[in-house]
């Protein structure tokens, strides 16, 4: 059995030379408010979540991104209500959000 019942990798890739990127989206700030926000709800969710960084997830067309494990479901996101929902409704209540899914 994994240490963690749910492992979040938010895509925070920062490309030099100008092209479509996750960091420039705000992907580093969703994390951490992410991070954030998941600690306090620790009551709430069943099990541990970690909340990683991740470098080029390779969706960068579709991004900002972000992948929950075990689940293998990807999500893309554009503000703090997206990432609310996210973690509301799959790491509460196991419901896959698909409207953001990728």
């Amino acid at each position: 059995m994994s240490y963690f019942k749910h492992h979040l990798f938010f895509c925070t890739n920062q490309r030099a030379n100008g092209e479509a990127c996750c960091a420039n989206h705000g992907a580093g700030d969703m994390r951490d408010y992410a991070k954030n926000r998941i600690k306090t709800m620790a009551d709430q969710i069943d099990g541990s979540v970690r909340v990683n960084n991740a470098g080029c997830l390779a969706r960068c067309d579709e991004g900002p991104v972000m992948v929950i494990y075990p689940e293998a479901v990807w999500y893309t996101f554009v503000d703090k209500e997206d990432i609310d929902e996210i973690i509301d409704e799959h790491l509460v209540h196991g419901r896959v959000v698909e409207r953001l899914k990728v």
